[in-house]
């Protein structure tokens, strides 16, 4: 017969096991490198000028696989110091998050500009930090995902001028014709496609994103 104790212990799994996949969702977005990929992926599609390709659906799956890579080394020491000594009764639920979420902030830590931090702080109304450990989860995540955002629209800021270099040629060219009632987009479109494809814009895009994370 098993114990009360082992059998609330593993309630308590459990019910911490559906907790998290009912916020994995949420946890992708603020806590990992799946933002700024798919923020960067997403205006790629509209630089290029097509709306629906590639699909949201195949744009998402890139991102996650980008997300995993990048995220490896983290999610590896989450696993092996927090969720498997947990699973396996050797941890408590504090000591459990205590460890998990060390990794993470140390990610976080790393790509949160000071600026993003200090705002934050101001916003919550905080006394000043002295170390990173008196920073909070409430003040770092939001700092961490507004460094993203700024990142992610850098990047995209590059990846827009090529394209925005093949527009305005293109509107020149057809001014200077004096065909001005076709869109500037029925050439440009094909030439910025042959363009990235030439380029192998797909690898030198992913290897830029993928090394953008320190």
């Amino acid at each position: 017969m098993t114990p009360p104790s082992l059998e609330t212990a593993q309630a308590l799994r459990i019910v911490l096991g559906l907790t998290v996949l009912a916020l994995l969702p949420a946890l992708l977005v603020c806590v990992t490198s799946f933002l700024r990929t798919i923020i960067v992926l997403s205006m790629l599609r509209h630089a290029i000028g097509m709306q629906e390709t590639p699909p949201n659906t195949a744009l998402i799956g890139l991102a996650l696989f980008l997300t995993l890579f990048t995220m490896a080394p983290v999610l590896e020491k989450v696993n092996n110091d927090a969720l498997q000594p947990f699973m396996a009764g050797k941890q408590t639920m504090e000591a459990a998050y205590k460890n998990g979420s060390g990794p993470l902030r140390e990610f976080m830590v790393r790509q949160t500009r000071e600026e993003d931090l200090a705002l934050m702080v101001e916003l919550s109304k905080a006394r000043t930090p002295q170390t990173m450990d008196d920073i909070s989860n409430v003040q770092l995540v939001p700092a961490f995902m507004l460094s993203e955002l700024r990142a992610a629209f850098q990047i995209g800021f590059v990846v827009f001028l090529p394209f925005l270099l093949i527009d305005l040629v293109v509107a020149t060219i057809l001014m200077a014709l004096g065909m001005m009632m076709m869109p500037p987009s029925t050439i440009s479109l094909p030439l910025k496609i042959l363009m990235f494809v030439l380029v192998d814009g797909w690898s030198l895009l992913l290897k830029a994103l993928v090394g953008s994370f320190h």
